[in-house]
């Protein structure tokens, strides 16, 4: 299969084309500097000039494509109004890349997150979160699932509070990058709630698999670990960088704060099921080790 990826060069995308190439699929990657395309290129994929924002390329690379992966998001979430700017930019981009399929019955598998549920670990049947700071994403998602019904085979990957590799990445990695900057290793809240997790080469073994075979209009848990107390997770954090450990408020997460505090645990049994889809690699407290002082 030939797959047009947008967001190659991120943890996960980086992950999703080395996942890609080894089972024997050809990728072709929005890129969006000379770095961009030459990272790419290292790992194997032809690069396809252009910025999220460029909806004719888009267009274009999934018109040449047999199969589409929507990972792209922007870099700058550090207000509301930044967030809310990157989110109306995805939702473009994933309207665009899922028109170009219409007709087609070709497949295209969008990243997601998982959802909450009060009390327990939320599961696939469970709807993604209509209000709050990213309900606008949901919405979006839920437009590209609904292009099942115009032969489109749309698929979403949700993926947990934390996708990491060689600890780095997710909201723990927020936890290693504010700790570092204030000299604390801080969690919000009680520190008791739960944040799933998943290494990036387990998330982008799911993403294949979704591409590969996954019906239209379903989604997927990308979840290895179901939910690892923020407290536990930054105490690791705290040990590796040589720094106290300390609650503090959630408004030191800027935007984020609010879902940093929640609750969210969440299983992945109906994927793994379904799917075939077994994780392998470490877990997030195994993988925080890797953090270096």
């Amino acid at each position: 299969m030939h797959v047009f990826i947008t967001g190659g060069t991120g943890v996960i995308g980086s992950t999703v084309i080395t996942e890609l190439r080894e089972h024997g699929h050809t990728v072709l990657a929005l890129a969006r500097s000379d770095r961009s395309a030459a990272a790419v290129a290292e790992l194997g994929a032809e690069a396809l000039r252009g910025e999220l924002a460029d909806l004719d390329v888009l267009r274009t690379g999934a018109e040449r494509a047999d199969g589409v992966i929507s990972l792209a998001f922007g870099r700058d979430y550090g207000s509301p109004e930044a967030l809310a700017a990157s989110i109306a930019e995805e939702a473009a981009a994933m309207a665009t890349l899922g028109e170009a399929l219409v007709g087609s019955g070709r497949p295209i598998v969008a990243a997601s997150g998982t959802p909450a549920a009060t009390g327990r670990a939320a599961t696939e049947d469970d709807p993604l979160l209509l209000e709050g700071p990213v309900a606008a994403r949901s919405r979006s998602v839920h437009a590209l699932l609904a292009l099942a019904e115009r032969e489109v085979r749309a698929t979403a990957v949700r993926l947990p509070r934390t996708v990491h590799h060689r600890g780095e990445g997710g909201f723990a990695g927020l936890l290693v990058e504010n700790a570092r900057r204030t000299g604390v290793a801080g969690f919000p809240g009680s520190g008791d709630q739960r944040w799933p997790a998943v290494h990036a080469r387990d998330a982008a073994a799911l993403f294949r698999l979704a591409l590969e075979s996954a019906p239209g209009g379903t989604a997927w848990h990308a979840v290895a670990d179901e939910g690892d107390a923020v407290r536990d997770i930054a105490a690791v954090i705290g040990r590796r960088l040589g720094l106290p450990v300390a609650q503090v408020p959630a408004e030191t997460f800027g935007p984020f704060g609010p879902i940093f505090a929640a609750d969210q645990p969440a299983s992945s049994t109906r994927t793994r099921e379904a799917l075939g889809w077994r994780p392998t690699h470490p877990s997030l407290l195994a993988d925080l080790e890797n953090v270096r002082p």
